[in-house]
């Protein structure tokens, strides 16, 4: 049996490749390094660690590299399984696919009809370093962790708030260490990570288009539905299938296999984002994201049939999977992320054995508790959408979207997370 490292485990690595349930356990022994995707420090000297990681994959006789952590597994991943000579994305196209000012370029030669209006943000721009971006705008780091310091700002004013708020300067000054090594030694771009990107704000249903490239082709699991907080921006489910149009969603995919080209992302997973304004029937590319999504994975295997960290492995191996959509044993499969609006210390968390006598249940369920007993949830500035703090996530399939939505309710009570509020 092959060997994979999993580098910078995420928490959706320690549930789905640990175990006798494991996915992949067919395939692959799975070997985990250190440190997690969780615990890794922004000083963490990357380049020597690439090393290191390589002199354990060579004693262990490693034959594949898997992450599914965006920052910094993606590019680690994919500079490992070079420099191992192991199946595995340039990881210059990876480090390229996810600076967000790049891949607009990208994205705008080639696909110029969905490329929306952006500008590059100089966090200094104020003191004269370049003009500011046009208002009103969605503004995001260039490079940044799914929604993480992503922002809807309306005038010069509530941009110069954002850029100087602590956690946009630590973004800059220090989270970003890793990245840019990583630029420098793998790619000539010119621009490191520390900037900013404006864009126009986009109005419509967002999606997430998943998929793996191989030198051949790109296959696709189809389209995911994100539905989000009116108000906030929040996301409060991913539902899947989507429940566009098929004419729509078809067009989606066509999107995505050619955005993905471009980009020239090979032997990886990726997902990317769309939205869709009805109204318009404008398609637009959010991001391009060149990893797996583990959040997702179960919902492919319940809807689908097939796991996916079965096809991350069997890609990482050099195979060629393939998916036969609506071959699982449900019809709809949705991830729930559980949230608090307001300041609160949690007062109680579901035990381990509470957690898994519901997980066994409930068919097809996963729960991930995000937080311990005791925590206090009130730093909202740095979350991934300012508004909210996530404290579980919640998967689980249905017959239909109904279903889903009375199901997840159900959980999220008998789960019995208690909070008391702070005073924000």
């Amino acid at each position: 049996m092959e060997r994979a490292l999993v580098v910078f485990p995420t928490l959706w690595d320690a549930r789905f490749l640990r175990g006798e349930q494991r996915a992949g356990r067919d395939r692959a022994e799975v070997i985990f390094s250190e440190p997690s995707d969780a615990e890794c420090s922004a000083r963490l000297d990357i380049l020597a660690h690439i090393e290191r990681l390589a002199e354990l994959a060579r004693r262990e006789r490693v034959g594949a590299i898997v992450t599914s952590s965006d920052y910094p597994g993606a590019p680690v991943a994919a500079a490992l399984a070079e420099r191992l000579g192991l199946p595995g994305p340039r990881p210059a196209a990876v480090l390229e696919s996810a600076h967000k000012y790049y891949s607009r370029v990208v994205q705008r030669a080639a696909l110029p009809e969905a490329t929306p209006r952006f500008a590059l943000v100089d966090p200094e721009w104020r003191r004269g370093r370049g003009p500011p971006p046009f208002f009103p705008c969605f503004i995001k780091p260039v490079k940044g962790s799914f929604s993480v310091l992503a922002r809807k700002i309306g005038d010069e004013a509530e941009l110069e708030a954002f850029l100087d708020q602590p956690a946009a300067r630590e973004h800059v000054r220090a989270t970003l260490q890793i990245y840019n090594r990583l630029l420098a030694a793998y790619t000539r771009l010119e621009l490191d990570g520390g900037w900013f990107l404006a864009e126009e704000v986009l109005r419509g249903k967002l999606v997430t288009v998943e998929g793996f490239a191989t030198d051949e082709g790109v296959e696709l699991y189809g389209v995911t539905d994100a539905i989000v907080h009116p108000r906030t921006g929040s996301f409060l489910s991913f539902v899947h299938p989507s429940s566009l149009p098929a004419g729509v969603q078809a067009r989606m995919e066509d999107l995505t296999r050619k955005v993905v080209r471009a980009l020239d992302l090979r032997r990886t997973p990726f997902n990317v984002e769309l939205m869709f304004d009805e109204a318009t029937d404008q398609l637009s590319i959010v991001e391009v994201n060149p990893r797996m999504c583990g959040q997702f994975a179960d919902l492919y295997e319940k809807v689908h049939g097939v796991h996916g960290y079965d096809v991350t492995l069997e890609l990482a191996l050099g195979g060629r999977p393939k998916v036969v959509r609506g071959a699982g044993t449900f019809p709809v499969a949705a991830s729930v992320p559980l949230r608090v609006f307001e300041p609160a210390r949690v007062a109680r968390v579901p035990s381990p054995a509470e957690v898994a006598a519901l997980e066994a249940e409930i068919p097809g369920l996963n729960v991930w508790v995000e937080v311990p007993e005791g925590a206090v949830l009130d730093d909202f500035a740095s979350g991934e959408d300012g508004h909210s703090v996530r404290y579980a996530v919640v998967n689980l399939g249905a017959r239909d979207r109904a279903g889903l939505e009375r199901a997840a309710e159900e959980v999220r009570e008998r789960l019995g997370f208690v909070f008391e509020p702070l005073a924000r």
